[in-house]
């Protein structure tokens, strides 16, 4: 290989913000993907990045985009670099210090932010600095210029919103508002799991393999594999799943594993054991709000019905036997009165001083206990922080959210629970999509970097992209989620509405049909946009407009309509500046 040695820098830099923006594209975009799981508690937030990893990389790296076109969705031509190899490894290094730059602000703030617009609003900005305004395809361009993008705004969330309402109204009235709630579920489960796996399916065909060219098969042959793929899923959800979740919701069955599901049709048979009464059978996937003191994480829901009329109640005396039934912590006092915890000197501190540095932190002790227990806690704070209780906010802001919590309704946790196995499978096919086709947010422009660095040449139409930027990309993507990815996560789920299991799924599908008819038409729409937008339309239905925090929504689209502007002029004067700065 004939490498580009005079430029080292430029690809140095370039690797460095690559792998920057792919760690933001985990903390923004694909927390925003599993905020809907987690704020339902279909997923614990270890759980959600447990497969989140496991599908964005699988995503990327088997199936990703091997050919990652160097100027992303059209939006400026070769022609600007006039063939000057250097110029154009400077370009990418500068969209992608712009791109990475402006996601990492964004995370910061909380703003779910759409990371492709960021990446081809930065590309613009490039070539409006290299060339004037004229470089950059400002028109539709076949859904490929600049114009797609504002389309975007308004496209993506309305549609998604439509598409998630209706299938929260089909659910809310052929399950949830039935007499027997958990029968009609079982019963309509067969359904859901064949249309659920049928939009999976072509999500996967037509935006979520791009490598394998799936969708260039005939017509007939991905139909059969479509409806076939949904068929076979169906009657094993029968054969399996139905008989697994029959002895959790209906015979109550504490005692049941994840690995009973395996046993099938001998569920149906398998006697009740004895049952601790102390161990729920079902997650408790009702959202909680603040007794008169904001004590986070306790139940406010009456269980009788002699309670008020109103749907959400307080129930202060059972505050502690259901957090012990949730498997929380349980708070009792302590033995004695001088480990009492106080809000200056947490307990832990005062039963254990061996995890404090005592002195300069360079000595030997302090060293060992950076590594063993200070450095670890930072690194797994991500993944242990209570987004429930952060999504309440402070007492003001838990008081709000608790009032328009009010208005929607809350179901039955057995039925809820049918409705976490959907919810879970959306979210991982979905996540396997994402990971196999906007990985090359971050690996496509890193790519093009990689090729003119190694070959000293301009870049063809299409660069071939190796695997191990696709995992490499995969990788920070993942590092991301689990370290940062609480910042959007907290923004998002029960902070916008209320979030249950079903609504969750209706969220996702409708996101994910959205998805899917816009790349078969050609209509940009951005996942981040569909899965909010799908968001205020299930809230909009669940409990109408006072059901919906407005505000917080608002700082959302704010973020998206900042991406464009400052991400473009970041990188065009970026470039601007670089590529006319004294040079020897």
């Amino acid at each position: 290989m004939a490498y580009f040695h005079e430029y080292d820098w430029i690809f140095a830099i370039g690797l460095l913000f690559a792998a920057l923006d792919a760690f933001n594209i985990g903390a923004n975009d694909v927390a925003n993907s599993f905020a809907t799981s987690v704020s339902s508690r279909s997923l614990t937030m270890r759980q959600a990045i447990v497969l989140a990893a496991i599908c964005e990389f699988l995503g990327a790296v088997l199936v990703g985009a091997k050919v990652a076109g160097t100027i992303k969705n059209g939006i400026i031509s070769l022609k600007v670099f006039q063939g000057n190899a250097g110029v154009e490894m400077l370009a990418f290094t500068c969209a992608l210090v712009a791109s990475a730059t402006w996601l990492m602000i964004a995370t910061k703030k909380s703003w779910p932010v759409s990371t492709t617009y960021s990446i081809v609003s930065a590309l613009a900005g490039v070539g409006v600095a290299l060339d004037g305004p004229s470089a950059v395809q400002w028109g539709w361009n076949n859904g490929k210029g600049l114009a797609t993008i504002f389309a975007g705004f308004g496209i993506a969330p309305a549609i998604s919103a439509g598409f998630g309402a209706i299938v929260y109204l089909i659910t809310k009235y052929a399950v949830l508002e039935r007499k027997n709630s958990v029968k009609a579920g079982l019963m309509i489960s067969p359904f859901y799991f064949f249309t659920v796996v049928a939009v999976l399916t072509m999500s996967i065909v037509y935006k979520g393999s791009p490598s394998l060219k799936l969708d260039k098969l005939p017509k007939t042959t991905i139909a059969l594999a479509i409806v076939l793929t949904a068929l076979v899923v169906a009657i094993l959800s029968m054969i399996f799943w139905l008989p697994y979740v029959y002895c959790k919701v209906v015979r109550k069955d504490s005692s049941i594993r994840w690995y009973h599901f395996f046993f099938g049709p001998l569920l149906w048979k398998r006697p009740v054991p004895a049952q601790d009464e102390t161990k729920a059978h079902v997650v408790d996937y009702r959202v909680h709000g603040r007794d008169d003191g904001h004590v986070a994480g306790t139940d406010v829901f009456a269980e009788t019905a002699a309670a008020a009329p109103s749907p959400v109640q307080t129930k202060g005396s059972d505050i502690e036997a259901e957090a012990d039934l949730e498997g929380k912590e349980h708070r009792t006092e302590p033995s004695s009165p001088t480990l009492r915890p106080t809000a200056e000197v947490p307990l832990a501190e005062l039963e254990d001083d061996s995890r404090k540095i005592i002195g300069a932190w360079y000595l030997p002790r302090n060293l060992w206990v950076l590594v063993r227990y200070q450095i670890p806690k930072v690194i797994l704070y991500g993944s242990s922080i209570d987004i429930h209780k952060a999504q309440m906010g402070n007492a003001q802001e838990s008081d709000r959210i608790h009032e328009m919590h009010t208005r929607a309704q809350q179901y039955d946790n057995e039925t809820e629970h049918l409705y976490s196995f959907l919810q879970v499978l959306t979210a991982c096919t979905n996540s396997f999509a994402h990971g196999s086709n906007d990985t090359a947010n971050a690996v496509g422009p890193f790519a093009a970097i990689y090729y003119i660095w190694s070959t000293s040449s301009v870049t063809p139409a299409n660069t071939p992209t190796p695997t191990w930027i696709l995992a490499f990309g995969a990788a920070m993507l993942v590092i991301g989620l689990a370290t940062y990815g609480y910042k959007i996560m907290v923004s998002l789920g029960n902070r916008l509405t209320m979030h249950s299991p079903s609504r969750g799924f209706s969220m996702e599908l409708g996101s994910a049909i959205t998805v899917l008819l816009a790349s078969q038409y050609g209509i940009p729409v951005s996942t981040t946009m569909c899965i909010t937008g799908a968001t205020a339309g299930v809230g909009l239905v669940s409990g109408g407009p006072k059901a919906i925090n407005w505000r917080a929504f608002g700082y959302i689209v704010l973020g998206w309509v900042l991406t464009v502007p400052v991400a473009g002029t970041a990188a065009g004067c970026l470039m601007g500046m670089l590529l006319n700065a004294p040079h020897w």
